[in-house]
């Protein structure tokens, strides 16, 4: 499998089983409808470990433009890749939050408060200060790659690929987004991934949906931009002292 098409396919089961999650907590009459934050953030844990898991081998798993520009400004990726693997990526997010809109239409329907159906697509403040948010973005983002940098050193393959990420990384990337979620979503919704949060909301705004509100454009730029800054902060740091 070529490294763009695994991006693709593994930022696609991320987006799908990671917005399904939410899709199942938050939409009216599913089986799961309010089982709460702790099935959220293990769910997309989950989603984390599946998408490595059949990235890892090919691409490194990258599953995230935030990952991928760090990767790069640490020296352990390709510039000349940046851009398509962000593009495939993007492609990714879309196709999984497609198939995430198809499987739970009628639960979307059944759903009437537009907050409620947008949350399954991207993320929102449950505090709305945007600086705040955007530190918060950064910080959570920072936890994943500064982790990340360690979790991939001592195996990098001759195109700068991390190989180790999903091999070695599968599980502890799990566990650390998880903690992440636990520890540190609960201010944002710890998007902390541009293609997680920008594929999908486009999609919100394109897709038909019953009742749907505004695909809330004046927040958009906090889930891109903190996750690329907490990104490089995390790329400059690990260069400065490693």
């Amino acid at each position: 499998m070529s490294p763009y098409l695994a991006e693709f396919l593994g930022t696609a089961l991320l987006i799908l089983l990671g917005n399904g999650v939410v899709a199942n907590v938050v939409l009216h009459k599913t089986k799961g409808n309010n089982s709460g934050w702790i099935v959220i953030t293990t769910g997309w844990a989950l989603a984390v470990y599946i998408g490595v898991v059949l990235a890892g081998p090919y691409s490194g798993a990258h599953l995230n433009p935030a990952v991928t520009l760090s990767l790069a400004l640490a020296g352990k990726f390709e510039w000349s890749n940046v851009p398509m693997f962000i593009a495939v990526q993007m492609l990714g997010a879309m196709l999984g939050t497609f198939l995430v809109w198809y499987n739970y239409k009628d639960h979307l329907d059944e759903t009437q408060e537009g907050g409620l159906q947008r949350a399954v697509f991207c993320t929102e403040p449950a505090i709305r200060k945007p600086f705040r948010n955007f530190v918060c973005e950064a910080t959570g983002t920072f936890v994943l790659l500064f982790t990340i940098f360690y979790f991939t050193n001592a195996e990098i393959g001759p195109d700068k690929t991390p190989v180790g990420l999903g091999s070695l990384g599968a599980v502890p990337v799990a566990f650390l987004v998880w903690s992440i979620g636990l520890s540190l979503g609960g201010t944002t919704g710890y998007a902390i991934n541009p293609a997680r949060d920008l594929g999908p909301r486009i999609m919100h705004a394109i897709l038909p949906i019953k009742g749907k509100e505004h695909s809330d454009w004046g927040y958009a730029w906090v889930p891109v931009a903190g996750p690329l800054a907490g990104g490089a902060l995390a790329a400059a740091l690990y260069l400065l002292i490693k």
